[in-house]
């Protein structure tokens, strides 16, 4: 491994490791990567701007994880062992738990089933960043933004994510959209993992929530870029998305759509095969296979430098997008083994405040905050 920090990463890197998470002297950092050079060269100038700070940083390579697959159990041993900071770079995925996919880990009144997870949103004992996909352009461009301004804008979201009882989304392109957020909390992506249960994506730069189950009606018509099981794409026909009482009925389009048809029923046909298994609790296969055609996540990206490039984990963070995930959601209420963002382009988006009152948030694509 380098001794030194490459020059044109030491920057974001250090920014990384003293503005986004805060790292101290003497605390225990475990980076969790891939033998792929990309994600290794961010990995390894985190491990050294960690190490200049005076941490104990940790670097464990897995091979390349997608939706589908189980992390090895060396990452899961790790996780375990009491890091104070988490971080996975990652080509695709971290991985899944078999462990906790069996015997979820239970924390009051929450289950989780990935030990990741159980530490950062049940004991709330790790702080963490994940950047699955992350390329040392993007890493360059994204990280050194105004995170004043970030963590205003995603509060202002957020806000309004929990106050609304619903959301409308809509589009030139065809998306028509109702959401119900009743009892759903806004999460902020703000850059801002600097205590312990925080943590989000980097780049940083959205805001978000899980949508009230059973709620989301109406057209979705995927635009840009979506992720399916097998990494991102580029969406080059418009993929039309059907949804009644919270659920994908049907999905339209070309050679993208069928893609994500195929994913959805990898979705589902891996919960069946866990269940027949016995890898997940008593009558879970049925949930998890349900959830693979649930709508997970609505967001809105909120980071200045992002820009759609066909590579999610920036895509889902432009300016002038919302995403909607079709599987598994943040609320850990609607678990699922696939989750696939997808991009809608210049929405216009109305939150609907109790008495009715509509916020009107963006227009064709424009921030009004």
């Amino acid at each position: 491994m380098k001794e030194h920090l490459d020059s044109r990463l030491s920057v974001p890197a250090r920014t990384t490791c003293s503005e986004v998470l805060n790292i101290q002297s003497g605390e225990r950092v475990l980076i969790i990567t891939n033998p792929v050079q990309e994600v290794l060269s961010i990995s390894q100038a985190l491990y050294l701007a960690a190490a200049e700070i005076g941490a104990d940083p940790v670097m464990i390579v897995q091979p390349v994880k997608t939706q589908l697959d189980y992390a090895d159990p060396s990452v899961l041993a790790a996780l375990k062992s009491g890091p104070a900071v988490v971080c996975s770079i990652s080509a695709e995925k971290i991985g899944k738990d078999p462990v906790g996919l069996k015997t979820p880990y239970r924390y009051e009144d929450r289950e989780f089933d990935h030990i990741f997870d159980y530490l950062l949103n049940g004991t709330k004992s790790i702080r963490a960043l994940w950047a699955p996909g992350i390329h040392e352009d993007m890493f360059c461009r994204t990280v050194g933004i105004d995170y004043t301004r970030l963590k205003r804008e995603c509060a202002f979201i957020s806000d309004l994510f929990n106050r609304a009882e619903g959301m409308k989304v809509r589009c030139k392109g065809g998306t028509d959209l109702y959401i119900g957020l009743r009892g759903r909390e806004g999460e902020a992506d703000d850059g801002n993992f600097s205590f312990p249960g925080s943590g989000g994506n980097l780049p940083a730069g959205e805001s978000f929530a899980s949508p009230e189950l059973g709620s989301v009606s109406g057209t979705i018509v995927f635009r840009g870029s979506i992720s399916l099981n097998r990494g991102d794409i580029l969406i080059e026909e418009p993929i039309t998305v059907q949804v009644e009482e919270g659920f994908v009925v049907s999905v339209a389009g070309g050679r993208e759509a069928g893609l994500l048809e195929e994913t959805i029923a990898a979705g589902e046909s891996g919960a069946e095969r866990l269940a027949a298994e016995g890898a997940l609790p008593p009558g879970m296969g049925e949930v998890y296979r349900r959830n693979a055609r649930s709508i997970g996540e609505i967001g809105i990206g909120l980071n200045p430098a992002a820009r759609v490039t066909g590579n999610m984990l920036e895509d889902e963070k432009a300016y002038r997008t919302c995403h909607l995930a079709v599987g598994a959601n943040y609320a850990e209420d609607a678990p699922a083994l696939i989750h696939c963002d997808g991009l809608v382009l210049e929405p216009t988006i109305r939150f609907i405040l109790p008495g009715g009152e509509e916020k009107l948030v963006m227009e064709d694509g424009v921030l009004n905050l």
